[in-house]
C-alpha cells in the first residue's frame, strides 16, 4: 500500500504543476463553465484514471526506461513516431512554460523581477534532473502532500464563507475567458494535454516498480486523486469568482487574501509544485536521447534546461496560451493508443519477454 501511495503521489506531482496550483487551469477548463463544469471534471476524473493505470502498468510490465520503446510497441512505427515527436514536443514545451511559472510566482507574489524567478527554478531543476529515476519520484511524491492539504483547507474555508449561491456564483463564472468554447470537449482536452504531459515520466516511473500490480493501482489511485483535487479546487474558484477575475494565479489570490502569511506559504509550494513538473518535463526530455545518469543525458538535461530559460522571457500566460490547448489536441492521439493498448496487454508482455531474451 505504501508503494501504491508513493507512486500515486508521485503521478498526481508529474500532472500537477504551475497551471493547476495556481488555478488558471481550473478556471479556464472547467470553472469558466459555471456550475456544469463539475460535470466536465467527472469525466475528467474517469478519463485520468483509467488512462493513469495504463500508463504506469505498461511501463511495469514493459520494464520501461524511456517513453520511446513503449509507445513504438503499442502503436506500430509510423503512428509510434508521430506520438513519440508529440511527446519530445510536449516534454520541451511545458518545461519552459514551468520555468516561466517559477519566475512569474516570485515577481506576483515578492514583486522580483521575473528573471530571478525563473533562473532559479533553472538552476534547481538542473541540480536535480542528475538523480536516479527513483530519487526524482521521491523528490515529486514528498512535495505533493502538501499541495493537497492546502487546496483541501481553502476549499474547505471558502465553501463555508462565501457570499451568494453557487448558481449566481455559477453566472459569473460562465464570463470568464474558456480554454474551450464546449465542456465536454473542454474535459477530453484536459485530459490529453495532461496525458501528453506526463506520459513520459508515468511510463519511466512504472518501469522502475517491478509489480506490475502495485504500478497499474498507483496510477489509478493517482488519477482519482487528481479528480478530487480538480473538483475541490474548482469550488474553491467558484466560491471566489468575483474577487479573483483577472488574476494569473487565482488560487494564490484566495489564499493571499486569507492571510499574508499563508499567502507566503502557498507561494513556495506552489513554486515547488511548478518545479515538480518542470523536473519531470526536463528528466523525460533527457532520458528520450541518452541513458539516464550518464553524461551524455546530463549534457542534453541541463542544455535544454538552459534554453528552456531563455525561451520563458516569452511570459507565463502567453506560453499557457499558446502550449496547453494545442498540447490537448495532439494529445488525443496518444490517449486513443493507450486505450486500445489497454486491451491488448497479453501481446505486450510477450514482447517484452521476447526483448528479455534477446
Amino acid at each position: 500500500m505504501k508503494k501504491v501511495l508513493q507512486i500515486a503521489s508521485a503521478f498526481i506531482g508529474i500532472i500537477i504543476g504551475a497551471g493547476f496550483a495556481s488555478g488558471q487551469e481550473i478556471l479556464q477548463y472547467f470553472t469558466s463553465f459555471g456550475l456544469v463544469g463539475t460535470i466536465a471534471i467527472v469525466i475528467a476524473t474517469a478519463l485520468f484514471a483509467y488512462v493513469g493505470m495504463i500508463l504506469t502498468r505498461l511501463g511495469s510490465r514493459m520494464k520501461a526506461n524511456n517513453h520511446s520503446d513503449v509507445i513504438y510497441q503499442i502503436s506500430g512505427r509510423f503512428i509510434g513516431r508521430i506520438i513519440d515527436y508529440i511527446l519530445v514536443a510536449v516534454l520541451i514545451g511545458v518545461g519552459v512554460v514551468m520555468i516561466a511559472g517559477g519566475g512569474s510566482t516570485l515577481q506576483q507574489q515578492f514583486g522580483l523581477p521575473f528573471w530571478v524567478g525563473a533562473l532559479l527554478m533553472a538552476t534547481l531543476l538542473s541540480l536535480a534532473a542528475v538523480n536516479n529515476v527513483s530519487r526524482v519520484v521521491n523528490i515529486i511524491g514528498s512535495i505533493t502532500p502538501f499541495l493537497i492539504i492546502s487546496v483541501i483547507l481553502v476549499a474547505i474555508y471558502t465553501l463555508f464563507t462565501m457570499d451568494g449561491s453557487l448558481s449566481q456564483l455559477g453566472t459569473i463564472a460562465a464570463q470568464q475567458p474558456k480554454a474551450l468554447p464546449n465542456w465536454a470537449l473542454s474535459a477530453i482536452n484536459y485530459v490529453s494535454f495532461n496525458i501528453a504531459v506526463g506520459a513520459s515520466m508515468s511510463i519511466v516511473m512504472g518501469g522502475d516498480e517491478s509489480n506490475e500490480k502495485t504500478a497499474a493501482w498507483g496510477g489509478l489511485v493517482g488519477g482519482l486523486g487528481i479528480g478530487v483535487l480538480i473538483l475541490l479546487s474548482h469550488y474553491a474558484i467558484l466560491a471566489n469568482i468575483e474577487s479573483i477575475a483577472g488574476y494569473d494565479m487565482p488560487m494564490l489570490k484566495i489564499v493571499d487574501d486569507l492571510s499574508p502569511v499563508l499567502g507566503f506559504i502557498y507561494s513556495l509550494i506552489l513554486y515547488g509544485m511548478v518545479f515538480n513538473t518542470g523536473l519531470s518535463m526536463f528528466y523525460s526530455f533527457g532520458a528520450r536521447f541518452a541513458h539516464t545518469g550518464t553524461k551524455k543525458f546530463n549534457i542534453i538535461t541541463v542544455g535544454s534546461i538552459a534554453a528552456g530559460f531563455g525561451l520563458s522571457f516569452v511570459g507565463f500566460t502567453s506560453l499557457v496560451s499558446i502550449f496547453y490547448p494545442l498540447f490537448g489536441y495532439l494529445g488525443l492521439v496518444l490517449s486513443a493508443v493507450l486505450i486500445i493498448a489497454s486491451f491488448r496487454m497479453k501481446k505486450y508482455q510477450a514482447l517484452s519477454s521476447e526483448k528479455e531474451i534477446a
